[in-house]
């Protein structure tokens, strides 16, 4: 008989991640530690559930990136990317920023295991235009980006990741919370 249940992806961070400025490729941006999917533990049809929000800081009116990863563990608990599972188009974070909040989500559907599975999915992201309004867009920003290819068989962390369009340390991303669940 099989067994089906949601459970929480754990480690779980006990505190707010460190905040990460000076970069304008994609990095990861993740409390230490992240969720880890096991091997094996994805199966056709499970549903991957991930939340993340946290504060966001600027001057000059940059661009911010956000997305979501699946990772390598190192010997760092902070995981490399592999597998970008869903990126925002570049959003316009206010010129006078200052600890703004903002609000991820995304659900995906394991539709084939194997070394190159596949997940489906889609979600929102919510940025702050002040410390009491938010805008929203579609994560991904496009049908084609939905599909995301990465091996099923092996350990995966799950991640937070960003990037600026400027470098400056003014530019600073934080995450306060990720969470993961699975269904299966």
């Amino acid at each position: 008989m099989d067994a089906y249940y949601t459970t929480p992806l754990g480690p779980f961070h006990p505190a707010p991640g460190a905040a990460f400025t000076t970069f304008t490729t994609k990095q990861n941006v993740s409390p230490d530690p992240v969720p880890v999917i096991q091997a094996g533990q994805l199966r056709l049809g499970s549903i991957l559930e991930i939340e993340a929000d946290g504060e966001i800081s600027s001057t000059g009116s940059p661009t911010m990136v956000f997305g979501l990863f699946l990772g390598a563990l190192g010997a760092s608990s902070a995981p490399s990317i592999v597998a970008t599972l869903a990126e925002s188009g570049a959003q316009t974070i206010g010129a006078t920023a200052a600890a703004w909040p903002w609000r991820l989500n995304y659900e995906g559907r394991v539709t084939l295991l194997g070394t190159s599975g596949t997940i489906v999915g889609q979600g929102e992201i919510k940025w702050g235009t002040s410390l009491t309004a938010w805008t929203s867009a579609p994560l991904p920003i496009t049908q084609a980006l939905r599909t995301v290819t990465v091996d099923t068989t092996i350990q995966r962390a799950i991640g937070v990741c960003g990037t600026w369009s400027a470098s400056s340390v003014s530019n600073s991303i934080k995450v306060l919370s990720l969470r993961a669940n699975l269904h299966n």
